[in-house]
């Protein structure tokens, strides 16, 4: 009768979901040669080659793929098990680990956070600015809880099998231009077609973000953006729009209040907005987990 450690099956779920063993050994803080040697103690254990070389790396083996899907089931249950375990419990304990893009982690993680450590002071909570792109695999391996990710209007995010969404926010953007751009001076909506000779500031390349900027620029003013200056922070973005005299299209969230060198303005013609959205894993949540997504759900109610 075969037995399997389940450390050495979250090795080989990891294997599955990240691609490589420099990755796996990165998420779980070993090294390459020491993950190579869990799974080739799980090959002896399984009696069958659950790797492959290919290239400079490996792959998983239709054996390996199969006991990887197991592996996702048992480790899933044993999350589920500890989760039962804990509600035995009168007191909330835990570690909670949460992930989300800054805008976020600022307005939603953070006052969560400060909120659970006076309601549930033995619930350890661990917060890490990510962006969907990162958080994913994390939150699929168990590595992450919690991610709050965020969709703009006509680019939705991928929504992979096994875990949750629930939208927590929704809001405008609004452009953001100096005080002085001639296009700010009337006051109202400005036409996205009085921008096209501008420079412009937005995410890195291949965020949604970016993706929503160049769409609509493309569909409501007719051209291609100037994307001279690229950040993800978007208190850099609000600086090259004061000092640069860039303009930016920005969520409400990130905007300050009443700087006198920032004209911010809505979009004439259209509703241009955002969502953020909650991820965690379907199955269910601890003690730990429910209270601090409790948490966020009611920080998201007072931006509401």
């Amino acid at each position: 009768m075969v037995e399997f450690d389940l450390r050495r099956l979250r090795v080989l779920r990891e294997l599955e979901l990240r691609g490589t063993l420099g990755a796996v050994a990165a998420a779980l803080g070993y090294t390459p040669s020491a993950i190579s040697q869990q799974l080739a103690v799980l090959e002896r254990e399984a009696g069958t080659p659950l790797l492959e070389r290919a290239g400079r790396g490996v792959r998983l083996t239709d054996a390996g793929r199969l006991l990887a899907r197991h592996a996702g089931v048992l480790l899933a249950a044993a999350e589920a098990a500890r989760a039962d375990l804990a509600a035995f419990g009168g007191e909330v304990r835990g570690t909670v680990r949460a992930g989300g893009l800054q805008s976020a982690t600022r307005h939603l993680l953070v006052p969560a956070v400060a909120g659970m450590r006076g309601e549930h002071p033995r619930v350890r909570v661990e917060v890490s600015e990510l962006e969907l792109e990162q958080a994913l695999p994390e939150l699929r391996s168990g590595s992450l809880d919690v991610v709050v990710s965020d969709e703009y209007d006509g680019h939705p995010r991928p929504r992979p099998a096994g875990l949750r969404f629930a939208v927590l926010h929704e809001e405008p953007l609004h452009l953001v231009l100096p005080a002085d751009h001639p296009a700010a001076v009337p006051g109202g909506p400005v036409a996205l077609a009085h921008l096209r000779d501008d420079a412009w500031a937005a995410s890195g390349a291949g965020t949604g973000h970016t993706a929503l900027v160049v769409g609509a620029c493309r569909s409501l003013g007719g051209f291609e953006p100037d994307l001279r200056h690229r950040s993800d922070d978007a208190d850099v973005q609000l600086e090259l729009v004061r000092r640069t005299g860039a303009v930016a299209l920005l969520p409400a969230l990130t905007l300050p209040g009443g700087d006198p060198a920032l004209a911010v303005r809505d979009v004439a013609g259209a509703a241009v907005r955002r969502r953020l959205v909650l991820l965690t894993r379907d199955q269910p949540a601890p003690p730990a987990l429910a209270a601090f997504l409790t948490a966020v759900r009611g920080r998201a109610e007072q931006l509401g």
